[in-house]
């Protein structure tokens, strides 16, 4: 189609009052941009409810996806936090026959997700509710893969493998730092080979998240530390990552400085209201970045040690990440000057190694003071196997986002630092 060529004046409209307009214009200096929007950018993000109280939506919202049957999944934690008790009660009070599924488990595991479908079929359910941390939010949408696409959960490994149209989600995170509740990732424990599978793709994004920073108020301090780590590893590796771009860049360094600003302050006391939300505001923004820039290495080898040895995602990532960060920033430099600032450091005035030091040494103190241990040898992750987890991180969905190039000797080096 031929452009239309707009017709612009000769002459300023200020012609003749003075030229200070355009002068400040060109003395302003410019900042360098990070992400530019080469090509085109997707952009994913479900309908999102946010603030104190917004769990009570959780009936309509259902309804409003056509629930008649809905399934909630949570897990026993959440359960007896009371959180999952209100959303039945609130379920039922919109004229919805609920069943419950209580059963997920920390990282869930295949065969989880094959009872949880199961389950799904049997009551003819016909909407999913998952209220919880990410792993009920992810067995959430195993469960609706299976049970619209057939098969095995982990017949869908990989990126887009998922062709049939899933059934309606309703996630409600009662942690701040996975971002499962707006992403396209869901990652499963394939019990057999003793690894974390990543599945992604549009068709896993829920339709609608609702986040009521109320809920945060159970969390332990070691579960409110290891998700906050978690959403600083978002934050930080989805602004370098390959995927990033403008549409995302803004997210991104918005969560790092809110886990920077609360963390600390939701851990020693998780009723600081303005801790509440600044961490669930984090997770929110971490979430958006991440499910479209996606992630990189540190994610992708977390997932493996995860998946081997059910340790602790946050933690993996906290103690993975300032290892990640100076090799990626070797290369690319630039990329990481902003999240610095970010982090409180007056960026500009630093030199390319300071501004990878100070990250990684910013992510060790806040993971120290956190109380979060600092060595794999200190998760007792065997020393022999660690070639092992290195082959397979490469096979990992987020590898391939991560900034840098990346070989089995890389993060078999990254690992043994990291030891």
């Amino acid at each position: 189609m031929p452009q239309t060529r707009i017709a612009r004046p000769n002459r300023p409209p200020w012609e003749g009052i003075g030229h200070g307009a355009l002068k400040f214009r060109s003395a302003v200096a410019r900042p360098a941009v990070v992400n530019t929007c080469e090509g085109i950018s997707k952009y994913l993000v479900p309908e999102i409810l946010f603030g104190d109280g917004a769990l009570d939506e959780i009936g309509h919202a259902a309804l409003r996806l056509g629930a008649q049957r809905p399934m909630l999944v949570t897990d026993p934690g959440v359960w007896e936090a009371g959180w999952s008790a209100a959303a039945e009660r609130l379920l039922r009070e919109a004229g919805l026959h609920t069943t419950v599924w209580a059963g997920v488990s920390p990282n869930p595991r295949d065969f989880e997700i094959g009872f949880g479908a199961d389950l799904y079929r049997e009551h003819e359910c016909d909407v999913l509710v998952a209220v919880g941390g990410g792993s009920c939010i992810d067995a959430a949408k195993g469960v609706a893969v299976v049970v619209s696409n057939g098969g095995a959960i982990l017949d869908y490994e990989g990126i887009d493998k998922v062709t049939q149209p899933l059934p309606p989600l309703v996630a409600a995170p009662t942690t701040a730092g996975t971002g499962a509740d707006l992403s396209q990732f869901a990652i499963i424990s394939d019990v057999a080979r003793r690894v974390k599978v990543t599945l992604l793709g549009r068709a896993l994004v829920p339709d609608i998240s609702i986040t009521d920073p109320l809920t945060l108020t159970t969390m332990p301090d070691w579960l409110a530390a290891t998700t906050g780590l978690d959403a600083l590893t978002h934050g930080i590796e989805s602004f370098v990552s390959r995927g990033a771009n403008f549409l995302t860049d803004g997210h991104a360094l918005s969560a790092i400085s809110l886990v920077r600003q609360h963390l600390g302050h939701i851990v020693d006391d998780p009723r600081d209201a303005l801790a509440q939300n600044g961490m669930a505001r984090a997770s929110m923004s971490a979430g958006i970045a991440f499910t479209n820039a996606i992630l990189g290495a540190t994610h992708a080898i977390s997932h493996q040690l995860g998946g081997a040895l059910d340790l602790p995602h946050g933690v993996l990532n906290a103690l993975l990440l300032p290892h990640v960060v100076r090799f990626n920033a070797a290369e690319f430099p630039d990329k990481f000057r902003p999240i610095a600032g970010a982090l409180g450091a007056d960026a500009a005035r630093m030199s390319v190694t300071d501004v990878a030091d100070f990250i990684a040494e910013a992510v060790i103190e806040l993971s120290t003071c956190l109380g979060v241990p600092q060595r794999l040898r200190d998760l007792q992750v065997p020393l022999a196997e660690l070639p092992l987890y290195a082959e397979t991180a490469l096979r990992d969905a987020c590898m391939a986002a991560n900034p840098r190039a990346v070989t089995k000797d890389d993060v078999l080096s990254l690992l043994q630092a990291a030891y």
